[in-house]
């Protein structure tokens, strides 16, 4: 998918902060540093639409960018990083799941895990909560590039074992540095577009 104009919208915490135009949101999820940003900056050739940090625990509100008024890439905060307060991270937690089960606009939960290490139990936790808001979901095992091409394929395997051994989740490699995977990325997640438009 070519994205033209795409533009950051808005951060927001509260549900009438959310923009109204009802168009299909693509949620990335995941733990914190794991690569959010930078995914939705790689997937539109973009290098710094979306901020990213080497800091974890940057993002705390949640980030609606606009791709070309079809769709929007929405950026919620990441979850495991211990230097943010008891408060702060129960506040996060409390306008996540808020969003999670209560925006009719979701069409797809984008669930980014590193592909070098084995599921965090914060990451089963989150895996689980997706489940049960019974949104379809795309697991994305992140930063492809920091092992062998080779081993790719068994790294997302092993993944997949380990979160959803079902194997009823479509569960897909990516790199933002390494530009291969982008295509099949798009092509599962516009199905999601299309019919949610």
């Amino acid at each position: 998918m070519l994205v033209k104009n795409p533009k950051f919208e808005i951060s927001a915490v509260r549900p009438n902060q959310y923009p109204a135009n009802h168009l299909p949101e693509i949620v990335l999820v995941g733990k914190s540093n794991v690569g959010k940003s930078s995914f939705v900056n790689t997937m539109i050739n973009r290098k710094k639409l979306a901020r990213t940090s080497s800091e974890p625990g940057k993002t705390r509100q949640i980030n609606f960018y606009n791709m070309d008024d079809n769709f929007y890439f929405v950026d919620l905060p990441g979850y495991g990083y211990s230097k943010m307060s008891k408060k702060e991270q129960e506040q996060v937690g409390k306008f996540i799941e808020e969003y999670l089960f209560h925006r009719k606009e979701i069409s797809l939960i984008v669930f980014l895990v590193d592909i070098r290490h084995n599921p965090t139990d914060n990451d089963k936790l989150m895996y689980h909560y997706i489940i049960s808001s019974g949104l379809p979901c795309l697991i994305l095992a992140n930063k492809a590039d920091k092992i062998a091409k080779t081993k790719v394929n068994d790294s997302v395997k092993n993944l997949q074992k380990q979160l959803n051994p079902l194997g009823d989740i479509k569960t897909l490699p990516f790199s933002s540095e390494r530009k291969i995977y982008q295509d099949e990325v798009w092509n599962y997640i516009e199905q999601f577009i299309i019919s949610s438009s």
